[in-house]
Parts: C-alpha cells; structure tokens; sequence
C-alpha cells in the first residue's frame, strides 16, 4: 500500500547556506478505477482512502446515489505482469438492478471544467443526472460569522498538510459549524470524492444540512460534485469559476468564494445566508 508520505533528499539554501537534508513530501500514485470490471477512469490521488474515493467519484458520475447502489469495492490482485497487487487499481461492483449511465460522451461533458465542450451541456448534464435537488431539501440558513470560522477549523484539520505542505483539502460541516469530516489529497476534486464517498458508505446520503469547504479555488467540477451529493453549500477560500457561478445558479446551490477572514464574496444562492438589516441612515 503506498504512503500518505514519502522522503526525498533536498539541497537547501538559506541566506546563502547550502546544506543537504530529507525533505518530507506527499505522495501522489495513479489509481485506476474499474467499473463492474470495466476501465472507466485514472486520477492522480495521495493514497488512503481509495475506496471512497472510487464511491464519491461514481457518485459525482451519477452511477451512485445511495449505499444500496453499491455492492462492493475491492482492490484489483494482478494489476502488473509479475501478478502484484500495486493497490493502485480498484473495482467498483454496483447492486444488482443499478442502471449505470452511458459514461463514455456523458462523463466528458460533465466531470472536466477544461473539456472544450459547451458551458451549457455541461450545465444541462449535471441538472438531468442530479438525484439529490437541491431545492428540493429545507432550506439551510447560515450566519456569516459562522463561515468565516471555519477555514481556521479546516486548518488545525489538515495533518498531513502541517508536515508537506504540499496538500488540498476538504471539510463537510454541519448548520452549527461543527466538523463532521475532513479529507485531504494532492488533488482537490479528490479530498471531495473521498468525503463524499465516506458519506454514501455510511448511509448518509444526500449530504443536504452540510456546509462543503475547500482549501483552494471552486472549479466547476468541485460544484458539481456538490449538487451531486446534496450538498447545498459550497465555500472556497480562493475564487470560483464562471461555469461554477452558472451551475450553482441553475441548480440552487449556495456559492461562497474568497472565504478569508471576516470577508468573503456570495456568487449565487444568497438565500441561505443569514443577513442582518443595514441599520436605517438617521
């Protein structure tokens, strides 16, 4: 199984000093994804937490949607030539009776935010495969000194991050602002899938009381893995996308951007923030 770190050795210079030492990185391993015994999908991830990962990522392709929808998740035994298991390849088996989607034009339209494919089909892709509205859900009122605690909580979350540096991260909080979990990975879009799918192992799908916070910007993948799993809130210590804009206006979804500080930016579903009245001008 590989790590959650790895050592290297650094040459470093410092005020002129040079001196040689182990630094210590983060990992970062390919993992192939198997459908029912297919290939579908390879995404570059820190290892740790791969089955969920695989369930979140098939839950933002629109394949899961309860914990009843899957039946299994196994590491795949003689992924290479001389027949080791490299724990980089994992299957996927659904229930039987799991319609599985066409995931071949369908997946390149809705999960990259760089396909070159038209802003508008991807928008159309995400709301036809939703299985969780949105506004469906009673609506989640937040104060915004309540949101503006939370990146310092996600902080003091991110262990691996205090030793690496190096690592994106992801937190679901509940309308109280208390920390329900928290994930980290080299890529962004995966600490979300391996909330998500601890989420959808744990029966605990669709995620619609929760508040979503990422450590970077929110891309219009990172959106829609929100709407994908219910979540109603997504906020962003850095910028959000166009399309992300767009998306969380079609779907409802609450969008908070440039959360720092006291400060922050509302780019779509300001509803459920609780706003004080601007006192009168006297």
């Amino acid at each position: 199984m590989g790590r959650v770190t790895e050592r290297r050795k650094v040459l470093r210079i410092r005020d002129g000093a040079v001196s040689s030492r182990p630094d210590t990185l983060v990992a970062e391993e390919p993992l192939e994804i198997r459908l029912n015994g297919r290939p579908l999908a390879i995404t570059m991830r820190t290892p740790g937490d791969d089955f969920a990962l695989a369930a979140g990522f098939l839950v933002s392709e629109g394949v899961l949607a309860a914990a009843s929808d899957l039946r299994n998740i196994v590491y795949c035994a003689g992924a290479t030539a001389d027949g080791s298991n490299t724990y980089n390849v994992v299957d996927v088996t659904t229930a039987p009776g799991v319609v599985i989607p066409d995931l071949t034009l369908e997946r390149n339209v809705y999960t990259t935010s760089s396909c070159g494919l038209c802003g508008k089909a991807s928008l159309d892709a995400v709301r036809t495969t939703a299985r969780h509205p949105i506004a469906d859900t009673p609506r989640l009122l937040v104060e915004p000194e309540l949101l503006a605690s939370l990146p310092d909580r996600l902080r003091a979350a991110q262990r691996v991050f205090d030793r690496t540096g190096g690592l994106h991260a992801a937190a679901l909080f509940d309308e109280d602002g208390e920390l329900l979990d928290v994930r980290e990975d080299v890529g962004r879009h995966n600490a979300v899938d391996k909330l998500v799918g601890r989420a959808l192992q744990s029966g605990n799908l669709p995620l619609s009381r929760t508040i979503l916070l990422v450590s970077g910007r929110a891309s219009f993948e990172l959106a829609q893995k929100a709407v994908m799993a219910g979540i109603p809130m997504l906020a962003a210590v850095s910028a959000p996308s166009s399309l992300a804009v767009d998306l969380a206006a079609e779907t409802g979804l609450t969008l908070v951007g440039f959360l720092r500080g006291s400060s922050m930016n509302v780019y779509a579903g300001e509803d459920r923030i609780a706003l004080r009245a601007a006192a009168a001008p006297g």
